[in-house]
């Protein structure tokens, strides 16, 4: 009976002596993206991670550069890095220019997710998973649409030339759709890309298909553009991500469909993870596919007032 006493009185000791348990309000989650202030996907990115860390009760810090700089974000994940946070979520605009900072946070012990961008690259630096879609694919999928709607010469509006994941949308545009595709330059700034566009159907008649990289900087500009050029109905737009005006236009059969990669996700569930990560060690065990969703005219009425929420 004293043997026993002593044994039990010993395994109370170990059980004491074990580690507490992580408390969610002590977990701190950085996320760096390179989205711009006034560009409204992003703001999407931010309120999914803002309801993540509500429902998991950890603290989230976003974090994105003025404008799109690569350095600049660089330095904003080093300067994580050195605040050693339990999980840090980032997006990989340009594996060259960020893999350096991604790789010392991974070295430094930081779980790494990365999100929207880098699916190709994000497991070579260490990065515990990815969430987004294979934008490649998006832009194959969505050339091949419009060739199935009988376009034959293309125009990709680009309003961030340099960043990886957007110059790689118009490369499978133009392979999905295998006829003429010439990639149009823009600054994020919807009056530009209005005028470009406007320009760019009238020296270039035979254009019968636009893709934007995004909705309301791209897509609503290029189908203002194409309504002034009296070319309503014989041009078809399309465009990456979503917006209420450009799911109105859809409705309206202004433009033909939006890709839609489900940004909220991209926010919401690395939060998540990194949150389970840090309480309990579990992670899911590979990357998580976001997207891409084609959202055409008989779905766009459905998720327009999401979308003005900021949460589609």
């Amino acid at each position: 009976m004293k043997s026993l006493l002593v044994g039990l009185a010993a395994a109370a000791t170990v059980a004491f002596a074990l580690p507490a348990p992580v408390q969610a309000k002590d977990i701190r989650i950085i996320m760096i993206t390179h989205g711009q202030s006034n560009d409204p996907f992003w703001s999407v990115v931010k309120n999914g991670a803002a309801q993540a860390a509500k429902d998991t009760g950890v603290q989230v810090d976003y974090r994105a550069p003025e404008s799109f700089d690569m350095v600049a974000q660089a330095q904003l994940i080093d300067a994580a890095v050195n605040q050693k946070p339990d999980g840090l979520a980032v997006v990989i605009t340009d594996p060259s220019a960020l893999g350096p900072s991604i790789k010392k946070a991974v070295a430094a012990g930081i779980p790494v997710i990365s999100l929207n961008s880098g699916s190709d690259v994000s497991k070579s630096l260490g990065a515990l998973l990815h969430v987004g879609q294979d934008e490649y694919d998006a832009g194959k999928a969505a050339g091949e649409k419009l060739k199935e709607l009988g376009a034959k010469k293309g125009l990709c509006v680009n309003h961030e030339v340099g960043n990886v994941a957007l110059d790689t949308r118009c490369k499978g545009f133009a392979d999905g759709f295998g006829g003429s595709v010439t990639v149009l330059p823009s600054a994020n700034d919807p009056a530009e890309v209005q005028s470009k566009v406007k320009a760019a159907l009238a020296s270039n008649p035979d254009v019968d298909a636009i893709l934007t990289l995004t909705a309301s900087l791209g897509g609503e500009p290029a189908v203002k553009a194409v309504a002034e050029a009296g070319l309503e109905g014989k041009v078809h737009v399309a465009s990456f991500d979503l917006s209420a005006g450009f799911l109105k236009d859809v409705a309206d059969g202004k433009a033909d469909f939006a890709i839609d990669q489900q940004q909220y996700l991209q926010g919401y569930l690395p939060v998540v993870f990194l949150a389970l990560y840090a309480k309990y060690g579990v992670i899911p065990g590979g990357n998580v596919p976001s997207g891409p969703n084609l959202i055409t005219k008989d779905k766009a009425g459905q998720v327009v007032q999401l979308s003005a929420e900021g949460i589609r």
